[in-house]
């Protein structure tokens, strides 16, 4: 089997290989180009003969784009959670390949991407006919520029086409914060519901809706004052499991006010009076806010429980259920709680990332340091002002 390298520009080869005949007595000739130092485009050479001597060669010139994105699929699957390839699964299933699907994989042009991201605004192009939001799109963008990167890796594709393409801007979406009166008016509305707790945890602590339905009692030490992240519900095709918070910095202790310990206390007293009603006994790997019997409460039941109950809360702001963290947040901001602190009880990577998320909520910062930088200098100005006049 025979093969050559042909330059096609500075650190840029084109790679040719003899394959033999197919079928029909016509030559085949495989085509790679390669970026990188010679050495590169010769063990380029190199691994393309083994494949094709172990019958593992893909022809990008003949694969489709469907055909490449499933293989993509089948190979992510071990590599992320159930719920990201959940979303990457629809993301190419419903959005990418009724557009697509059909193109082959080396004849895909940033025209057809920018194409197809039109087409996904407008309601064209994907399977249930609706138009999506831009973030949605930029979604999309994401993942299919992750699943040519790959193809690129693999010297399936010169270039990254969706490297080339300018997705939509998402939108940001307006965040709502409660005040410390509204706060305290939403515990009392939902103080005799199941919600309560959920929103206790919110507010106080401000832990996302999955790490509060995956929370244990033995992750909780009310007597210390402090529980501990460890774990999240989550969903995948419908069905709910646990994982690991998906960072470092998610995996986390947080302080609890007297206020959220006392309400615990009564809240473990319930579910224990609830067990000896029913002849069982309580366990430490019970959760604190499962459903009804039970069971981890799955977050679409979740949702819909929350939308039925904020409907009816009057004189208050229509929120979601995450909006309770962001309130969280911004009263310590606001009570110039350090931003380190604020972000570590949030699970933020850095401190700037809390900064740059709660800024624009946190009206008159500016001026406050201005002020203060103000304060700061204005002795030693006048001082040195009153110098030079004496001199």
């Amino acid at each position: 089997m025979k093969g050559h390298i042909r330059p096609r520009g500075k650190d840029r080869w084109q790679i040719v290989l003899d394959a033999g005949k197919d079928p029909d007595g016509k030559r085949k000739q495989l085509w790679r180009t390669v970026f990188g130092k010679k050495k590169a485009a010769y063990s380029a050479l190199a691994a393309l003969i083994r494949e094709v001597e172990t019958g593992t060669t893909v022809d990008s010139a003949r694969i489709s784009l469907s055909e490449y994105l499933e293989t993509w699929l089948a190979s992510v699957r071990t590599r992320v959670a159930p719920s990201t390839w959940e979303r990457y699964r629809i993301a190419v299933r419903h959005n990418m390949l009724p557009s697509l699907g059909n193109v082959s994989l080396r004849n895909l042009r940033p025209m057809h991407i920018q194409k197809l991201y039109s087409g996904l605004l407008e309601g064209h192009g994907c399977s249930h006919g609706r138009p999506l939001s831009a973030r949605t799109v930029h979604h999309v963008h994401v993942i299919l520029g992750g699943a040519l990167r790959e193809a690129e890796r693999l010297q399936l594709l010169a270039r990254n086409p969706a490297a080339h393409v300018k997705p939509p801007r998402p939108v940001d979406r307006e965040m709502v914060a409660l005040n410390e009166h509204q706060a305290v008016a939403l515990l009392n509305v939902a103080k005799t519901t199941r919600l309560y707790v959920p929103i206790l945890l919110a507010l106080t602590c401000g832990l996302r809706r999955g790490e509060i339905l995956g929370l244990r009692w033995q992750d909780v030490d009310v007597d210390g004052g402090r529980l501990s992240v460890r774990r999240v519900l989550t969903r995948a095709a419908n069905k709910v499991y646990f994982k690991e918070p998906k960072s470092r910095k998610g995996n986390r202790t947080v302080a609890m006010s007297s206020l959220t310990c006392s309400a615990l206390r009564s809240h473990r007293a319930s579910q224990v009076a609830d067990h000896e009603a029913l002849g069982t006994k309580p366990h430490d790997h019970d959760l604190l806010c499962p459903a009804v019997d039970g069971s981890p409460w799955h977050p679409a039941g979740f949702a819909d429980a929350w939308e039925r109950f904020v409907t009816k809360v009057k004189d208050l702001p229509r929120i979601r259920f995450h909006d309770l963290r962001h309130t969280h947040a911004t009263l310590l901001l606001r009570a110039n709680v350090p931003a380190k602190v604020v972000s570590e009880r949030l699970g933020h990577a850095t401190a700037a990332i809390t900064l740059d998320v709660y800024s624009h909520v946190l009206p008159g910062m500016q001026e406050e340091a201005a002020a203060k930088i103000d304060r700061a200098l204005r002795p030693a100005f006048i001082a040195t002002v009153k110098n030079s006049s004496v001199a």
